[in-house]
């Protein structure tokens, strides 16, 4: 018989019951698998590109304090990846080293072309075109060569395999629908279709065994290029990854929309860039902006995501110092940054977890007082909370399945006694109803262990030993990874 206990928690010695309460209802409705978290590995920020990993070193594995497991990398314009073309200082070689930590500690390396060689392109150059230097001339794949794409792709994994790597998934562009006078290439949603429908099958997954195809990664995830590859039997079979970034206006509801089709035919679905820099400017980010960051993060998990990759890992508006003072005195090099420690709160318990439905689920994109969202993995059921207002809250909490202890870890700010503290969740019985302190102002993880002892939660979840196969295998890509609704 299940007994139904309503329980306080102690977290702090605080007079928590004065606080008001908001009440979230966990529900048992799985969504999708998340498969993780991960940032770039390019040019720019991380220069020396290729021979510094320390970043790497920090964020990635179960060993670090982060836990990241996604690494990006640019498939730079070249035929031979380490020849003395001018995309030199950032090509195939460069990745390499960062790459095989990566995949030392399990994690998932994947590549992403910005432009396909220059002499496969209209404008005879691996430039997006959109300069008067450069002719203002759009720079796409030439027709004639879209045979010669897939192939292209196969060296770069061949490449890559020689030095150590065995890489995850290709894409097939950075940002297609962006005209750019750097390294780019144009295509219209049809010239996709037209690409992954009658070339694909040449990407060589015989000889690359695991690799998988992601669609084009468009600047604000719109569903023109995403939808067309879905409805095409053809596309829809090569596509493993339906992908796209946040930049522009609505682009995390744009990807909740691309996400129904993705989830229909048992697709994942990556946020593959963005950087959340509005405003900071030279400076770094106040702990206010971080908690937006926490709730991008949160409302893409609502939105039907399950891989979040994020710009640069070193940058000071990112997860790794860079040194430069003029950013303030805490932009140490190759030091954990705060937002570093908010994506841990995700990417250290959330990665691996089946997404359940709350009451409170909330995908608005705007700036909200206090976000959810929660997750099953193993025996452990995980609630995440942000409070971004002034004031503190109880925040009583609907489970599932009774629940017998739990740990809270908590962020409230930027110093680091600040963030990711660790307190117990005392519970003195079973229960499926728990009060939690939510403090103002914070990002809250709070960890419950189902009571195994409860008959009819063993009965629950051994009756989806499927969903506790998926919950275990954090860092695999193999095998389909969203769950039926």
């Amino acid at each position: 018989m299940k007994k139904i206990i309503i329980a306080m928690i102690v977290l702090v010695a605080a007079t928590v019951s004065q606080a008001a309460t908001i009440v979230l209802l966990v529900k048992n409705d799985t969504k999708q698998t998340i498969t993780g978290f991960g940032a770039a590995c390019c040019d720019g920020a991380m220069n020396p590109y290729g021979t510094d990993t320390k970043p790497v070193q920090l964020l990635y594995g179960r060993q670090s304090k982060i836990g990241l497991n996604i690494m990006r990398m640019e498939i730079s314009p070249s035929f031979k990846g380490d020849d003395n073309a001018s995309w030199s200082n950032y090509n195939w070689q460069g990745c390499v080293p960062s790459a095989k930590i990566v995949k030392q500690r399990g994690g998932i390396v994947f590549g992403t072309p910005w432009s396909p060689p220059g002499e496969y392109k209209t404008n005879g150059t691996a430039q997006g075109g959109n300069s008067e230097r450069q002719g203002n001339q759009r720079g796409k794949l030439r027709e004639d060569c879209y045979e010669k794409f897939f192939p292209w792709l196969n060296s770069y994994l061949k490449y890559m395999k020689s030095k150590g790597v065995t890489v995850d998934a290709v894409s097939i562009q950075n940002e297609p629908d962006w005209w750019v006078d750097y390294s780019g290439c144009l295509y219209d949603p049809q010239d996709l279709v037209k690409l992954v429908k009658n070339y694909a099958y040449m990407l060589d997954r015989k000889t690359y065994p695991g690799v998988r195809l992601i669609s084009g990664e468009s600047l604000g995830f719109t569903q023109n290029y995403t939808d067309p590859l879905m409805r095409d039997t053809t596309c829809r079979k090569q596509i493993d990854i339906v992908a796209g970034h946040l930049y522009g206006h609505a682009p995390l509801n744009y990807m909740k929309n691309s996400a129904v089709l993705a989830a229909k035919y048992g697709k994942e679905v990556w946020m593959t860039e963005h950087s959340s820099t509005d405003n900071i400017g030279n400076r770094l980010p106040n702990w206010h902006e971080q908690l937006l960051f926490a709730e991008e993060l949160n409302e893409c998990m609502l939105a039907g995501c399950t891989g979040y990759i994020y710009w640069y890992m070193r940058a000071h508006w990112a997860f790794i110092g860079t040194g430069e003072s003029q950013y303030g005195s805490g932009n140490k090099k190759n030091t954990l940054l705060p937002r570093a420690y908010v994506l841990s709160h995700f990417a250290k318990h959330v990665t691996g977890s089946t997404r359940l439905v709350t009451s409170r689920d909330m995908t608005s994109g705007a700036e909200a007082a206090q976000e959810y969202s929660a997750y099953i993995k193993g025996d452990s059921i995980i609630v995440m909370a942000i409070d971004t207002t002034k004031t503190g809250y109880n925040l009583r909490v609907k489970l599932p399945y009774e629940v017998k202890s739990g740990v809270h870890l908590l962020s409230t700010g930027n110093e680091t006694a600040n963030l990711c503290q660790e307190s117990p969740i005392v519970i003195d019985e079973p229960s499926d109803l728990i009060t939690v302190e939510m403090p103002a102002r914070s990002l809250n993880t709070y960890i419950f262990m189902i009571n195994r002892e409860d008959d009819t939660a063993i009965e629950n979840l051994n009756a989806d030993s499927n969903l506790n196969d998926k919950a275990g295998a954090i860092y695999s890509l193999n095998g389909p990874r969203l769950m039926a609704n």
